[in-house]
């Protein structure tokens, strides 16, 4: 395996965990108690980004994990 290959490889589980974050992240500032002395109005504006970014990310991920793991290996 070359050594682009394998970069690739764990960029793309690090993109794949970084997923998580913005995912709990938008959930954790939108419900969490922990932010409530924020306005929900304030807390949804930076939420909803967070969240379709996380989304969007998982679409990209999904093609990225499908071309480095699964396509084969003949360049």
């Amino acid at each position: 395996m070359s050594s682009r290959r394998l970069y690739d490889k764990v960029m793309t589980l690090v993109s794949t965990l970084m997923i998580f974050f913005y995912l709990g992240f938008a959930y954790i500032l939108y419900f969490s108690p922990l932010f409530s002395h924020i306005d929900i109005a304030m807390r949804a504006i930076f939420a909803t980004p967070l969240f379709l970014y996380g989304v969007y990310r998982i679409f990209v991920a999904y093609n990225k994990i499908k071309e480095n793991f699964f396509d084969s290996e003949e360049e």
